[in-house]
């Protein structure tokens, strides 16, 4: 292992995770880990932060005037307002913003159920973590980014980034036909469960070439090269509920968060799976193009 490799380890390594996220961790975790899986404690509690979002409609006039400034979605599924849960302190921030999408389909009204639930959840979850520290800074910021929006298809991610010393962030993303206003899942999209083994090894091949490539620079926890930390495990393939959207031009993006397959200073990794090797497992090509 060269000298520039042995220092991004030496990187990630040192980068201290405080005892006050742990606590936080303790109390949010909600999902046992994925398995076979050895991921540290602090992607565990982030992802499970991360679904954690609010939505309803906005009677506040105060807030009124960001109606006219959000984005219109498309022209079947929008989104209509947000609740925003806000708290500014020398110390302690928190800043939630979530859509809430339009439509009258079972499972847009359960996306939009879901999020305000746990929307709340967090904010006041928050609330008690600060309290609870003893000292130092916290800061909570969510919200959306939207990646695709045709005529056909909403790909959008939230996210949450949580900050107490070191930084962290982590998505969610939701993909919806927009005509039909039904959500889509991974397993939707294939005949069959072989497009795990697929997809994985092909991550598993173009993270090997990203590391090989970079000399070291780029860092993936994968088996068999001299770059992984055995102490955090290998990436051993994706799951059917794995993080995923669809590109405008139809292209399957599979999303890792922060920890889970990579070094933190490596951040959210994304890997584009060509649809060539799709084909003969895919249901069709209506949405991977």
């Amino acid at each position: 292992m060269d000298d520039k490799l042995k220092k991004l380890h030496a990187h990630y390594k040192d980068v201290p995770i405080p005892s006050e996220l742990e606590v936080m961790i303790e109390k949010n975790l909600q999902r046992p880990p994925k398995k076979k899986r050895k991921l540290p404690i602090f992607l565990t509690a982030v992802a499970a932060a991360a679904i954690l979002f609010t939505v309803g409609l906005n009677t506040n006039p105060a807030m009124a005037k960001n109606l006219a400034d959000l984005p219109v979605i498309g022209p079947v599924v929008q989104v209509l307002t947000f609740t925003k849960y806000e708290m500014v302190d020398e110390e302690y921030t928190a800043d939630i913003q979530v859509p809430q999408i339009s439509g009258s389909s079972a499972d847009i009204e359960a996306l939009n159920k879901k999020y305000a639930e746990e929307g709340k959840a967090l904010y006041e979850q928050f609330k008690v973590d600060i309290e609870e520290m003893e000292a130092g800074n916290m800061s909570l910021n969510s919200g959306y980014v939207i990646e695709t929006d045709t005529d056909e298809l909403l790909s959008f991610g939230r996210y949450v980034e949580v900050i107490v010393v070191s930084r962290s962030t982590v998505m969610q993303y939701t993909t919806i036909d927009k005509k039909a206003e039904t959500v889509i899942t991974l397993p939707s999209l294939f005949k069959d469960d072989r497009y795990i083994d697929i997809i994985s090894r092909y991550i598993e091949d173009e993270l090997r070439n990203r590391m090989i490539e970079t000399q070291g620079s780029d860092m993936y926890w994968i088996g068999g090269t001299a770059y992984h930390d055995e102490s955090f495990g290998v990436f051993e393939g994706i799951t059917p509920e794995q993080n995923f959207y669809i590109t405008e031009a139809g292209k399957l993006v599979i999303s890792f968060d922060v920890y889970e397959v990579a070094p933190g200073f490596m951040g959210l990794v994304t890997v584009e799976i060509p649809t060539e090797m799709l084909q003969d497992v895919l249901m069709s090509n209506k949405y991977i193009k």
